[in-house]
């Protein structure tokens, strides 16, 4: 192996341990308890050797949400291929997208109510538009291709409005399967009255 092979290596490995310590400490702590300082103590590299790899909290933070990203897309995608039918897998979806929003508060949070450097749309990374993919394609077998982009966007804002609030305390937790069928019998009648339509 060459130096320069090794050392690449080693960088991304670094970059990796900073990134896994991040979501750690932020997950048991909260991310008011992440800074670069408490990073480079409990992975044991100068604050110098962060900086090399991350401009500041907000680049971490961004990394964060970019792995979430590849994660959530990752439980849907297994959500989806489970399900036996269309009608099924908006189910099947909706409950794995709430159940890693519980799983996971603090990856979340940097996936979606923290301040990123991400881009979301057509410019976005592949890991976010790999999980906005697997949204679309829940909708692709109800939905005609000019409107398959709003519907899937009016769902992945429903499905995260009932997240943040459960997350927050705002919403009954025996309520929970009973909010879950409702918003797929929407999701349903929303796509039959677009066929309809």
């Amino acid at each position: 192996m060459s130096t320069q092979t090794r050392k690449e290596r080693e960088r991304a490995e670094r970059h990796r341990r900073i990134i896994d310590t991040a979501r750690e400490l932020a997950e048991s702590q909260g991310w008011e308890a992440v800074t670069v300082r408490k990073l480079a103590d409990r992975i044991e590299y100068s604050q110098p050797v962060l900086y090399s790899h991350f401009a500041g909290k907000s680049a971490i933070v961004t990394a964060v949400a970019e792995q979430g990203f590849a994660e959530l897309a990752a439980a849907l995608r297994a959500a989806h291929a489970g399900a036996e039918t269309p009608a099924g897998a908006l189910e099947s979806v909706a409950r794995a997208y709430l159940d890693f929003a519980d799983a996971n508060p603090a990856l979340y949070d940097a996936m979606f109510l923290m301040k990123t450097e991400l881009v979301f749309g057509p410019e976005a990374p592949q890991a976010l538009r790999d999980g906005f993919g697997e949204l679309e394609r829940l909708f692709r077998p109800f939905v005609d291709e000019p409107d398959l982009g709003a519907r899937t966007e009016v769902a992945w804002s429903s499905i995260h409005g009932m997240a943040t609030l459960a997350r927050g305390g705002r919403l009954m937790p025996q309520l929970r399967e009973a909010r879950l069928r409702i918003l797929v019998d929407e999701w349903l009648a929303g796509v039959g009255a677009a066929e309809r339509g």
